[in-house]
């Protein structure tokens, strides 16, 4: 017997479509992980991390469909540290759009919460308190168990920058040993130690204001606590004393916290910078220092320009419309002399414009040879420091892998436990960079346990590499609190990424836990 013509093309049909629909799934797979790796980048390379999410092919419903609401949230806290304001608010949208269709109550609460903060807080809207009940909504249906305090703090921030400083102190005060117990997530603490204590410094109450400074630097190496905003609180606290101590014209005080401020600069908001420099231009003029008060000045002139350019720039996309009519009013009104003048400056502008590209062709030419000279020397040098750094390496990977391997070998799960914490201990201060790429961190921690790491891959192929290690910690009973050490990130981004995981593994629909499932599905015989 032999197969028609018929039946070889539907299976030839067959086989083209299915390969092409595993091509789409791993496609999907690899365009999810560029979110991942944007939100890696984020409080220190925002530009890069802007760079995984362009890469991203649209629509984003075939690339990404399920994870656009993860999108525009990473979307938004990039053009949040970038302090692009309008981009912030516009992506925070969309986030909640996608987070309703796809019903990611977590990134819901989060955009609602952002969303009220940038129209009350930004624009002094109290129609932004709707967004206040959609985050109560969205967090209790996530199951969010920080949802009420992220609620309550940021509603204490809004009285905290209206200056009804009683009602900030009275919600704070109220809820302290609350947000001080939440060990999980130290964050909620700091805040309300930083209005605190400003609140304190605004009132003049100094002795108030020192004792909460005191038990907000107590926190400055706590893991759970992202750096940056640790630093960016420390310094808008050490301008508020500058500020204080200024008004008394206490001059010796006011340098002190000036100088304490100037630490964290590269932290400072920009409302924050702008009055960093103007307290320092005043604090030197009073006291005679005329030529540094005038290098304050001229910082905090650029300062300004370069906020002028960027509000320059923002409002030509919100006015664009209204300056396009505008134009043809005029336009309509000229008569034969303004036509012609118009049209006389587009001669001069075309003819100006090709001199320049031609000049610039030509000076392109010239520097040419020059240019290549130097960049085989520097390759050639460069390559040769690089050969020596490899091997190096290479060799350093080597012997963390012999450890992992004897690691492996423990059968005692809380000794081997103990052992693994160590062994990032000293990973983390020997080389941090070993863990910045899930690719690296998941080969090498593969030897742990490289049955578990096969059967989850083979199992759930949609998990990505940081994913499929938080899965392994905690099958192996880390808290978020030590994953998050292992992993050189915060607590709160490994909860939204176990998050993710449940969503993936189909667990929501089946009401059972991540640990529940982990602990059933990879249990060893003798555990």
């Amino acid at each position: 017997m032999f197969s028609s013509p018929h039946n070889k093309i539907k299976t030839k049909g067959l086989f083209i479509i299915f390969n092409l629909v595993i091509f789409l799934l791993q496609a999907q797979n690899s365009y999810e992980r560029l979110i991942d790796s944007a939100d890696n980048h984020l409080g220190g390379n925002a530009l890069k991390a802007l760079q995984f999410l362009d890469s991203i092919p649209k629509p984003l419903e075939t690339s990404i469909e399920g994870s656009i609401a993860d999108y525009y949230s990473v979307k938004a806290l990039i053009h949040d540290e970038l302090n692009q304001r309008a981009k912030v608010y516009k992506n925070y949208l969309l986030a909640l759009k996608y987070a309703k269709i796809e019903k990611n109550y977590q990134v819901a609460g989060d955009s609602s919460l952002e969303l009220f903060a940038n129209i009350y807080i930004v624009y002094e809207d109290s129609t932004a308190y709707s967004y206040l009940e959609q985050a109560k909504k969205y967090y209790e249906l996530s199951g969010y168990k920080n949802g009420n305090l992220e609620v309550e703090l940021i509603e204490a921030y809004a009285h905290f920058l209206d200056g009804k400083i009683d009602k900030c102190n009275g919600l704070l005060l109220r809820k302290l040993d609350i947000y001080r117990n939440t060990k999980d997530d130290v964050y909620f603490y700091m805040f309300a130690l930083y209005m605190l204590t400003s609140n304190y410094l605004y009132l003049n109450n100094l002795e108030e204001a020192n004792k909460y400074y005191e038990k907000f630097k107590s926190l400055e190496n706590n893991s759970t606590i992202d750096p940056y905003n640790y630093s960016s609180f420390d310094a808008n606290i050490n301008l508020s004393y500058a500020e204080l101590f200024y008004k008394k014209k206490q001059i010796d005080s006011t340098l002190f916290y000036l100088s304490q401020a100037g630490i964290n600069q590269k932290s400072m908001s920009h409302d924050a910078l702008e009055s960093y420099f103007t307290i320092s231009s005043k604090v030197y003029s009073l006291s005679g220092k005329i030529d540094k008060s005038k290098a304050y000045l001229d910082s905090l002139r650029f300062f300004q320009e370069d906020m002028f350019k960027n509000l320059i720039d923002v409002s030509y996309h919100i006015n664009r419309s209204l300056i396009k009519d505008e134009v043809t009013q005029k336009k309509e009104s000229e008569n034969f002399l303004g036509v012609f003048g118009i049209l006389l400056i587009c001669l001069i502008s075309i003819i100006s414009i090709a001199y320049f590209i031609y000049y610039k062709e030509q000076r392109q030419k010239l520097s040419y040879l020059s240019n290549q000279t130097e960049n085989l020397t520097y390759l050639k040098s460069n390559n040769e420091k690089l050969a020596v750094k490899v091997q190096g390496l290479e060799d350093y990977i080597s012997q963390l892998k012999l450890q992992v391997k004897t690691i492996a070998t423990i059968d005692d799960v809380v000794l081997q436990r103990e052992k693994i914490k160590d062994f990032y201990k000293e990973l983390h201060l020997s080389s941090t960079t070993l863990l910045e790429e899930s690719k690296n961190h998941l080969e090498l921690v593969n030897n742990f346990d490289m049955e578990f790491f096969k059967k989850i891959k083979n199992l759930h192929p949609k998990l990505n590499d940081s994913e499929i290690i938080i899965c392994y910690y905690v099958s192996v009973g880390f808290k978020n609190k030590e994953i998050a050490v292992f992993l050189n990130t915060s607590v709160r981004a490994i909860e939204s990424k176990r998050y993710r995981i449940t969503k993936k593994m189909g667990l929501n629909k089946q009401g059972i836990s991540l640990v529940e499932y982990l602990t059933q599905t990879f249990k060893k015989p003798n555990a």
